[in-house]
């Protein structure tokens, strides 16, 4: 009896893959659908489309079964592990080499914006009473890059899902609408295209949403512009150690009481990550396997984005749709102002 008690239990470590293959199958569409989008419309960024596509399947009615029940566990595992490994591969864009080559000047000014960005949103957020983690990982979204920071976050202090469904939903948004807004205010500011470069890349929330929105002035606004994003980038994983750091010590005497572990203080994907940075760093690499990381970084990333997207619930957010709207604009507002400021005093 004993033995048949426990032959169940083989089965079970085993059964995740068939589990998620629905919900992996589904995103493997969506991201096809997000990739034919972008190749027919080259302005959208492929990102941008996943998220709104899993908004959009969760509130299909012939649909919504499935994404809430058997493909559930593939969308999840999506969201979050292939947003790791996308993450991990992140690192191949940045070399220290771009980042020393830009200046200590626009990395103070890269820095303050950050910081002003990150603890204005968060404490902002906290102050409009958004509930769970929200106001920290919009912060996030802010004031690093978009949906890939705010994955990366949600997982070192384990997030609720509709929690980083919401952020990334906001975020998105907020760095589509900076694709059509922020040329138009290239000329009426007084910036060269250099500048304009600077300004979109120390504003603009996603690495392709930062390409988009630069490349409406030119290649030598597009350089500056990604060069500036990348020194955000590389602020991920400080960032991600310092908010692991936060929640270990808060959880530290809850940990012992209920039995729950504490969160490693450096996740292992920003591990990865550095030592993604710390491998382009030193030149070894060959374009081609530069090329190939980048596709499969876009890949994951947009299968963990149309995860999170089929996450967002639209009717739970009348509740605090307008406070969650309201802190968009105000750190839109915060990223873009600091930004600005930040542009004139180091290039005047």
């Amino acid at each position: 009896m004993a033995l048949l008690r426990e032959r169940p239990a083989a089965p079970a470590a085993t059964s995740a893959a068939p589990r998620n293959a629905p919900g992996l199958a589904l995103a493997a569409l969506g991201v096809a659908l997000a990739w034919t989008v972008h190749q027919l419309l080259p302005g959208i960024p492929m990102l941008t489309t996943a998220v709104v596509l899993g908004i959009t399947v969760a509130h299909l009615p012939f649909a919504r079964s499935l994404v809430r029940g058997g493909a559930r566990p593939g969308l999840t595992f999506a969201g979050k592990r292939l947003m790791r490994v996308g993450i991990v591969l992140l690192g191949l864009k940045l070399g220290l080499g771009d980042v020393l080559g830009i200046g200590w000047a626009t990395v103070a000014m890269v820095l303050a914006v950050v910081a002003a960005t990150f603890f204005g949103t968060w404490w902002l957020g906290r102050r409009m009473g958004l509930p769970g983690d929200q106001p920290l990982l919009i912060a996030t979204g802010y004031a690093i890059c978009g949906a890939s920071a705010i994955g990366a976050v949600a997982d070192a202090t384990d997030s609720d899902e509709r929690d980083t469904a919401t952020s990334v939903a906001l975020v998105t948004l907020c760095g589509t609408l900076a694709i059509a807004v922020l040329p138009l205010l290239h000329g009426p500011l007084g910036l060269t295209d250099a500048e304009f470069g600077r300004w979109v890349g120390a504003s603009v929330h996603d690495v392709g949403q930062v390409v988009a929105t630069a490349q409406t002035a030119g290649h030598g606004a597009l350089g500056e512009a990604v060069l500036v994003k990348l020194m955000r980038v590389a602020l991920l994983a400080p960032l991600v150690a310092a908010v692991a750091l936060s929640v270990r010590k808060r959880r530290k005497d809850g940990a012992a009481a209920s039995g729950r572990t504490r969160p490693p203080l450096v996740p292992l994907f920003v591990v990865g990550f550095l030592a993604m940075v710390a491998l382009r760093s030193t030149g070894l690499l060959p374009q081609y396997a530069l090329d190939a990381a980048h596709h499969a970084q876009e890949l994951l990333l947009a299968a963990a984005l149309f995860g999170l997207g089929s996450a967002v619930h639209l009717p739970s957010l009348t509740r605090t749709g307008g406070r969650v709207a309201g802190l968009g604009l105000c750190a839109w507002l915060v990223v873009a102002g600091v930004s600005y400021g930040g542009v004139l005093l180091t290039t005047g």
